[in-house]
């Protein structure tokens, strides 16, 4: 590539950023400006992130290296099949938000859309980002916009919640720092394909040191994705979230899932000698026990949101199952199941909302109390229960049955079958309860709130919104041998670390001793 070509890598960081500062800028102007600029700027990245897919279908690997800094010394940036796909399920997802929050959501602040740019900003750049502590940075700039995002609109429960959130990312950003320290100290790079060349050759004696490392990451990335022990924090937080944030939230809890796919996969892949894998066998059983007790966190939750908090929980349960089996076409089914249930997670949200203002009493559970209408909103709720039970048609169907029947290496037969076909049984039953609580009707219910003045109609945004994740998991569905060709297209370019320690140092070789 040439000219401004060979910078399409550093744009999905670059759009969104000069799109936040600007929004700061103008925070004063009329909100019908500000939602504009967001949604332009997001249309702007959808096209970025198509003719970064197009770039990585050519090349295999699109390497940038910002300020043309040597790969050891500067901050590189990487795309792949992964990062692709990851892009592209952000920019469905931030587009869908911004037009919900249109609804009005984005008028109880004047900085909601900066603050939504900086996290899609922190988003991108952790997804294409190929260097630790770069991660690390991201990271921050992500959660400093969440922050922001979660309190957004005001309200004690919020508040409270948003506290415990802060608190606990950042304790989670401190052993980050931690583990940044350690591999640094031991390995003298943070680059991720400096470090596997690295890892590969380790001496034993340093194993010890680059091994506890691993296991602070990997306790940063399994906070941030609600892993076993440490998911107690999100049901509550998405529940206390407006829906436009609780959308990236649920791709947040994703990022750190795809953290793991990437830091794993390539400094602890298959040539990493004694260190090769030593998480997997605990991420299937952490997998298994958190979609486990989220199953049973979700039959037994009170509200509607605190449910949906819960189905979060047990797909990322699900994800690290199909990462601790260590199979490419494990890994396959698990990509193919993330897309689908990020994007019910998704839905399931606005539609929180929706029955929040439909009802007496919001969306608690404890009672049965009808809504005589609108029956659209009992239809999507049936449409989006099927979805993340994981009954057929839809995706989550197909990626358990890929899980189950493709992905099953001797020994954790039972364990994988007990727990895919138990959670989603209780799931079902779960939504079915829910179902029952939100939407069943007696006479005298009934008679009270056709009495009652009816709500607004949702406004056609938010309509617009609904309407284009659930075409999305249409489209997941009807497109099923695609996605699943190139969800396995990825597992197969993870698989080979050697690929990108080619393309990342192939053009400057490492000096022989690492500035410190």
């Amino acid at each position: 590539m040439s000219g401004m070509a060979s910078h399409i890598a550093v744009l999905p960081v670059v759009v969104p950023l000069l799109t936040g500062a600007t929004l700061v800028v103008l925070h004063g102007s009329p909100l019908a400006f500000r939602r504009a600029l967001s949604l332009i700027a997001t249309l702007m990245l959808g096209l970025v992130v198509l003719g970064l897919g197009l770039a990585v279908e050519h090349q295999g690997l699109v390497v940038y290296q910002v300020g043309n800094w040597p790969s050891f010394a500067g901050i590189v940036l990487l795309a792949d099949r992964l990062a692709v796909l990851m892009l592209g399920l952000l920019v469905l997802l931030v587009f869908a938000s911004q037009l919900f929050a249109g609804g009005g959501d984005d008028a109880r602040g004047a900085h909601f859309h900066a603050l939504f740019q900086f996290q899609l900003m922190g988003l991108c750049g952790a997804f294409l980002t190929h260097d630790l502590f770069n991660l690390f940075v991201f990271f921050e700039v992500l959660l400093a916009a969440s922050y922001g995002l979660l309190l957004h609109g005001q309200g004690g429960e919020r508040l409270r919640q948003g506290l415990h959130y802060v608190v606990l990312n950042l304790v989670a950003s401190a052993l980050f720092l931690f583990a940044v320290g350690v591999l640094y100290s031991v390995l003298g790079t943070l680059n991720m394909a400096d470090l596997s060349a690295r890892i590969a050759t380790l001496p034993e004696a340093q194993r010890p040191l680059v091994e506890a490392g691993g296991w602070l990451l990997l306790i940063v990335f399994a906070l941030k994705a609600a892993l076993l022990p440490l998911y107690f924090w999100l049901p509550r937080t998405y529940a206390s979230a407006s829906a436009p944030a609780a959308i990236l939230f649920a791709i947040m809890t994703k990022l750190g899932i795809y953290a793991v796919i990437r830091v794993y996969g390539l400094l602890f892949g298959a040539d990493a000698g004694a260190l090769a894998g030593f998480v997997q066998p605990l991420l299937f059983l952490a997998g298994a026990g958190t979609a486990t007790l989220a199953a049973l966190g979700a039959l037994a939750s009170p509200t509607l949101r605190g449910l949906l908090g819960y189905l979060v929980v047990g797909s990322a349960g699900v994800l690290f199952m199909a990462i601790g089996l260590g199979t490419d076409v494990a890994l396959a089914a698990g990509l193919y199941y993330l897309v689908h249930s990020t994007l019910v997670a998704a839905a399931f949200f606005l539609l929180g909302d929706w029955v929040r203002r439909h009802r007496d009493g919001g969306d608690a559970l404890g009672r049965v109390a009808a809504i005589a209408r609108p029956a659209w909103l009992g239809g999507f709720f049936l449409v989006l229960a099927m979805a993340a039970a994981g009954l057929p048609p839809f995706g989550g169907f197909l990626g358990k049955s890929l899980l189950l029947a493709y992905a099953v290496p001797e020994g954790v037969t039972i364990v994988l079958w007990s727990v895919v076909l138990g959670t989603s049984l209780l799931n079902l039953l779960a939504l079915a309860r829910a179902g029952s609580r939100l939407f069943w009707q007696t006479p005298a219910v009934a008679t009270a709130r056709n009495a009652a003045p009816q709500p607004p109609s949702p406004a056609l945004g938010e309509r617009v919104a609904m309407l284009m994740l659930v075409f999305g998991l249409i489209v997941t569905t009807v497109m099923a041998s695609d996605l699943t060709r190139y969800v396995a297209g990825s597992a197969a370019q993870l698989s080979d670390p050697a690929t990108y320690r080619e393309a990342v140092l192939g053009r400057d070789p490492l000096p022989t001793t690492v500035p410190r």
